[in-house]
């Protein structure tokens, strides 16, 4: 029996209560330099404050200057969101102070940004839904804060990473519909190349914005904003937190009465309040006065709108090459992978030569050595090894071995071909002596041969290579086998 106190047209079961999710969702670009200066933008696990320069340092006199390729990454972005671009679009000062952003305002896009009224598609547990988005505009990263015990530290390399930010309508009503959006909407960004979305890299962040109504109420009520969340995980489990804990408020009759921001604490497992969330006018928009307004034609958004291939195409395209299902998410999660396979099928136009060398190969041997994607060999590398296998200077069983010492080393194949003595013997001259010499030690394999024994012929090949150690060209042996056999 509910108390006293919670004995208002509130006091309900969670049954009765429907959960109001809206999500901003911040990407990284994936640019070589940063959004307004020309440092670069690969700042994971450099060396703090090394990537820096006055223009993202904020220094006085300096000029901002938009990175085009990051406005191209953005309307691709876009347009693979369904959103509509805006043709006349511009910069804002987002004015805040805080010990990460060195410039003391952000520079972003408010009243006029890059694109409105998207939709994302996506599926939970089967069931097909969708969810709207409000807008994606552009704007720059702070820095990153480190708090060691009393002292909190600060490394600029991130400020000024190109961001995108994608803020989803209130369409969301679970911790599990939220998830299963930001995953289909991750993989549109990969697909597109607009960013590689590595959340171990903190490429990719949400805010989560959490509210109750009671069902059929069309009101939206004071909302709880969850900053910061950095995993598909802590993103279910802080929204689903936060549903409980409003939960027990509302049953008590003590539903919020104003908008709060709180911080997830992932060790523990629980928010805490930060403060109250600031709104539009805390932060004193104006118009960027040192970037001009952005302006776009059709025939330009067409050439953009072309070229885009969403996360179904792509996987539709890699089945249609012979992949299973799992082989093509494989491949549109991961962006190097990716790259690497594209690149190898398209020197060989051969699925599962490709398949064999990128997707059973190279992951086996990056496994048994304990490498990520990112430490395997370059993808000019890889189709050097092809190059070298296809000259018959090695062999197809040589390649695996070459290519397992690639990832182990770090060298090309060129180098380890040469170390190691692999190079295939393919003279005609230098194969004839090594067949004549077979033929003489191997007669027996010859009279079974001849007397119809097809599998003979494998013996003396074997003896070859063994001799050899594994040097000679197999085809030409063999050819050269059967023309002495007759």
């Amino acid at each position: 029996m509910l108390p006293k106190k919670a004995k208002n047209r509130y006091s309900l079961t969670i049954a009765t209560f429907e959960t109001i999710i809206g999500l901003e969702v911040h990407a990284q670009m994936n640019t070589q330099t940063k959004m307004f200066c020309g440092c670069s933008n690969d700042a994971f696990g450099k060396e703090a404050n090394t990537l820096v320069c006055p223009v993202c340092m904020g220094h006085p006199g300096t000029l901002p200057v938009i990175n085009g390729k990051a406005v191209e990454k953005a309307i691709r972005a876009s347009l693979a969101l369904k959103c509509e671009i805006q043709k006349n679009n511009h910069m804002s000062r987002k004015n805040y102070f805080y010990p990460d952003l060195p410039t003391g305002y952000q520079i972003s896009q408010y009243d006029f940004p890059l694109a409105l009224k998207g939709t994302v598609q996506y599926e939970v547990n089967g069931e097909k839904k969708s969810c709207g988005l409000t807008r994606l505009h552009m704007e720059n990263d702070a820095g990153k804060l480190m708090h060691r015990g009393d002292v909190s530290l600060v490394d600029y390399n991130r400020a000024g990473t190109p961001l995108m930010e994608i803020v989803t309508d209130p369409d969301l009503r679970s911790a599990e519909e939220a998830s299963a959006f930001v995953q289909e909407l991750r993989r549109i960004l990969i697909a597109v190349d607009s960013s590689e979305a590595d959340m171990f890299k903190g490429m990719m962040r949400f805010d989560a914005s959490v509210s109750l109504r009671p069902v059929g109420d069309k009101k939206l009520y004071p909302r709880v904003e969850i900053k910061n969340l950095n995993s598909f995980k802590a993103l279910e489990k802080a929204i689903a937190y936060e549903q409980k804990r409003l939960t027990k408020l509302w049953e008590k009759g003590e539903q919020p009465k104003s908008e709060v921001t709180v911080g997830w604490l992932d060790d523990e497992e629980k928010t805490v309040i930060l403060r109250e969330k600031e709104s539009a006018a805390d932060y004193r928009y104006f118009p960027e006065p040192d970037i001009p307004p952005l302006q776009f034609d059709d025939a330009s958004l067409e050439k953009f709108r072309a070229a885009i291939e969403l996360p179904q195409e792509k996987k539709n395209r890699y089945v249609s090459l012979g992949l299973n299902e799992a082989e093509a998410m494989l491949l549109i999660e991961q962006t190097e992978l990716q790259s690497l396979f594209d690149a190898v099928y398209e020197k060989t136009n051969d699925a599962k030569r490709t398949s064999s060398l990128i997707l059973t190969q190279l992951i086996g041997f990056l496994k048994a050595a304990n490498k990520s994607i990112e430490e395997a060999p370059k993808k000019e590398s890889i189709l050097e090894l092809i190059t070298i296998t296809d000259a018959g200077t090695i062999s197809g069983n040589q390649s695996k071995q070459v290519l397992e010492k690639m990832i182990q080393t770090g060298k090309s194949a060129a180098e380890i071909v040469k170390e190691e003595g692999m190079e295939q013997i393919s003279d005609t001259s230098a194969l004839e002596a090594i067949v004549q010499k077979a033929l003489e030690a191997n007669t027996a394999s010859v009279e079974a041969y001849k007397g119809g024994k097809q599998a003979a012929l494998g013996a003396i090949v074997g003896w070859i290579m063994k001799e050899t150690k594994g040097q000679a060209n197999p085809a030409k042996v063999n050819e050269l086998l059967k023309e002495q056999l007759g």
